[in-house]
């Protein structure tokens, strides 16, 4: 087709429903899919064929898909809604109760438009010039919009460097860059071609997702072209352009949209939330079995409450070497014992597997001759560089070795007791053309597809964990990913450099992936490639990863060392408490998965997720919101003692620690002393955030509640906690219940209502309320008896009877 021909389409009279199909004289095609009053989709093919017939990200709603895919033109999960159509030969229209998209039929040019504050508002529109490709360059997938000037766009999974996207370009290929810049290294670890929107006039916010696995980028404005005015736009290198427009009202509703339309993220069980110990050294030393056992002992002898271990590949390692469920016998000589005796101190083990067998693996013929590795076209296996050697990927397209997978998981790992997955180096670093895929019985090249491997390998070892042991919830832990992983796994930032700059950007790249549906992460804290971080930029660490859902210390230090609770004997007094900190909020954060898995609410988020209406909160910021609630303040820079923060407007904010009440709207400055615990934290007015109140002791599964009170100077407000055995599948058949508070607060009294509701409300039981101790306000309670009172610092502490 001649780039001075442009197809021009017209509405095919047979289409049906909420699928609309435009053709071209020349075969080019257009599908519009009307699937929610929030949701439209566009599907562009150029020769009027699918390219990839089977998405494995869009699980509206649901738990997992079949290893082998949905058809993409399955609209099961949809509500599919009445909308209204208009058309001629210009132009089609397509209107819901919060879209409407129009598309000029001569070329292919659309406008979307979505309601906002009750009018119609422009949201984006493809350029004028060529906005797809229809055969004029080359065979990859283009999408071209017009850029208005202002526009910030946020997303993308975890990008490193500033949050708002503009200006910037991004290559989504996943990688393994070791001791990577949290502010500039590109690509990184994930694929998630998914961002927000922002348009500086109306405020308005919406969501691109394109749903692909070829490699991709993404030109935010970077590049200009005077023949084209200003644009911004995602080129494919394979696949279909199959692109998904959302609309809401502000980036939390947004941000839901998107998670739920690629799959409900997964509740893990309650001691994922847990610190988690680690490093590379203890299973790369030749006695790792006793290095390991040091661990525990040193957590005893400190009280360093830890409630799982990610054990490093160091485990089937022989030399530098890393083969996979090999366990290293002379290291570890009794694995099962091991695992014991971890379990025993209330310690779980997640244990690293890596989807690659070196080409002297002991299964690597076993594993050839069965087929269950990608192959070059003559049938051999591709060979790839993993570690120190050549080995070859296996290949969780092929079914075979989906079961393969599943059967080595539980023979090596879950019946020696290890009951947790460290899904790892699993970005599937392919880059021969010739390298083949079984892809379900219908062969493809592998750089097609790389992202749908990594996304199969945690679903097969979920698998095997649920199939072992059908009655608990899976744990798994994944580096690489796909949109869907969250259904499936914790993660993390990966192998990042221990620096400050690192602690800032992290930050920023935890919340760019929170606001794209995967909000159960965290970083490794205090680094885990380069120098070993001195005791402030340890403790600065730590004092923000207690509030990730993710909480790890990891480490791989160039010379050797660990970091570990008690690396400086100085700050490890401070390092216990925040860990105590930690367990104290696990009762707030629980309640943030669960919200997280029914309500496709992330966990952490930037605090323009809450407060769209306050322009301040879309600049660039190190603060974090933890939930609705908290507001996170860390210190990321080398001798400060106090840290700036803005207050969202919309709200008043206490301090957590002393309860000062402050308006909402203004800058604060807050104390940040080295030598504290308390590290900077403001809860918002009109919240009641869960607590474990019992002390966090090792081996102690201790667990009072309480509620730490921020009350309104004026209205009513609810909260509740999740309450359930922790571990388990039994909530599902209702064996679970909520703790609710209500509190009215006028001038002279708080009126609290307490309630224990739900299929199995929890026991009856004393519940402690925390009020800050200079509120005069009568304190009125319904549900519950007042029983001792006392006060401790600023904080008043009411104990009530719920019997």
């Amino acid at each position: 087709m001649r780039l001075d021909q442009p197809p021009r389409f017209a509405l095919d009279t047979a289409s049906t429903g909420n699928h609309l199909v435009l053709r071209a004289p020349d075969g080019a095609q257009a599908h519009v899919f009307v699937l929610e009053h929030d949701l439209l989709r566009l599907l562009v093919l150029p020769d009027g064929q699918l390219h990839f017939p089977r998405t494995w990200a869009i699980a509206p709603g649901l738990d997992d898909l079949p290893a082998e895919g949905r058809d993409r033109h399955d609209l099961s999960g949809f509500s599919l809604p009445d909308f209204e159509l208009q058309h001629d030969a210009e132009r089609v229209c397509v209107t819901t109760r919060d879209v409407r998209l129009t598309i000029v039929l001569d070329g292919l040019r659309c406008r979307w438009e979505a309601r906002h504050l009750g009018e119609w508002q422009p949201a984006a529109t493809d350029r004028s010039t060529q906005a797809y490709n229809f055969g004029w360059w080359d065979q990859r997938v283009y999408h071209y919009l017009e850029r208005e000037r202002g526009e910030m766009y946020f997303g993308l999974g975890e990008r490193s460097g500033d949050a708002n996207r503009a200006g910037q370009r991004y290559r989504m290929c996943n990688l393994d860059p070791m001791g990577y810049s949290a502010r500039s290294t590109d690509p990184l670890y994930k694929h998630i071609p998914f961002y927000l929107t922002r348009k500086p006039a109306s405020g308005l916010v919406y969501g691109l997702f394109y749903d692909t696995l070829s490699e991709c980028s993404f030109d935010m404005g970077r590049e200009m072209d005077n023949y084209h005015g200003p644009y911004r736009h995602f080129v494919a290198e394979h696949g279909d352009l199959d692109l998904y427009f959302i609309a809401g009202d502000g980036p939390a509703a947004v941000t839901r949209r998107y998670t739920w339309l690629t799959g409900r993220p997964v509740f893990t069980p309650r001691y994922a939330l847990g610190y988690s110990g680690s490093t590379m050294s203890y299973t790369d030393a030749p006695d790792a079995q006793l290095r390991m056992g040091e661990f525990i002992a040193r957590c005893s002898e400190h009280d360093i409450a830890c409630e799982s271990f990610h054990l490093s590949s160091g485990y089937t390692s022989i030399g530098n070497k890393r083969y996979v469920f090999n366990w290293n016998r002379d290291k570890f000589p009794d694995p099962a014992g091991f695992a014991a005796s971890y379990l025993a101190a209330g310690v779980r083990l997640c244990a690293n597997i890596k989807p690659a067998l070196l080409h002297d693996h002991p299964r690597f013929g076993e594993a050839a001759e069965a087929g269950l590795l990608i192959r070059d076209p003559d049938g051999q296996p591709t060979a790839v560089q993993f570690w120190d050697d050549t080995g070859a990927y296996l290949d969780f397209t092929n079914p075979q070795t989906i079961a393969w997978w599943k059967q080595r998981v539980t023979e090596s790992l879950l019946e020696p007791g290890i009951a947790a997955t460290w899904n790892d180096n699993n970005e599937y670093e392919i880059w021969s053309r010739q390298a083949r895929i079984h892809f379900f019985g219908e062969p493809r090249a592998a750089v097609e597809a790389r992202p749908l491997q990594t996304l199969l390998m945690m679903q097969a070892s979920h698998q095997a964990q649920r199939e072992f042991a059908p009655d608990e919830r899976p744990w798994l832990v994944s580096r690489s990913g796909a949109p869907g992983m969250q259904r499936h796994v914790q993660t993390w930032s990966g192998d990042n450099y221990t620096a400050w700059e690192t602690l800032r950007y992290n930050i920023r790249m935890g919340l760019g992936l929170a606001i794209s549906g995967v909000s159960n992460t965290g970083h490794d804290i205090g680094g885990f490639s380069g120098p070993a971080p001195g005791p402030e930029l340890l403790l600065r660490w730590v004092q923000h990863g207690i509030f990730l859902p993710r909480f790890s210390i990891h480490s791989w230090n160039d010379d050797g060392s660990v970091n570990e609770p008690w690396m400086y004997p100085e700050i490890t007094p401070r390092i216990r408490e925040l860990i105590g900190l930690r367990a104290r909020l696990t009762p707030y954060l629980y309640q943030l998965l669960w919200r997280s898995h029914g309500a496709y609410e992330p966990m952490i988020r930037p605090t323009f997720h809450d407060f769209p209406g306050d322009a301040q909160c879309w600049e660039e910021s190190d603060d974090m919101l933890l939930g609705p609630d908290l507001l996170v303040a860390s210190v990321v820079e080398p001798g400060a003692t106090e840290r700036r923060v803005w207050l969202p407007a919309g709200s008043e904010w206490l301090e957590f620690w002393t309860g000062r009440r402050h308006a909402g709207g203004q800058w604060l400055t807050l104390a940040a002393p080295l030598d504290s615990s308390e590290p900077p934290l403001l809860a918002r007015a009109g919240c009641a955030i869960p607590l474990n109140l019992a002390p966090a002791h090792f081996g102690s599964s201790a667990d009072v509640r309480g509620f730490q009170v921020f009350p309104l100077r004026l209205g009513r407000f609810e909260a509740e906690c999740f309450e359930d055995d922790g571990h388990s599948h039994a909530w599902r058949s209702g064996a679970h219940g909520f703790w609710s508070l209500a509190l009215d607060c006028s001038e002279q009294a708080l009126h609290l209502q307490v309630q224990r509701r739900g299929p199995q409300p929890p026991a009856a039981q004393p519940l402690v309320v925390l009020l800050p101790a200079d509120d005069p306000r009568a304190l009125v309670v319904e549900g519950a008896t007042i029983g001792a009172e006392e006060r401790s610092g600023a904080w008043r502490s009411v104990t009530l009877d719920c019997a």
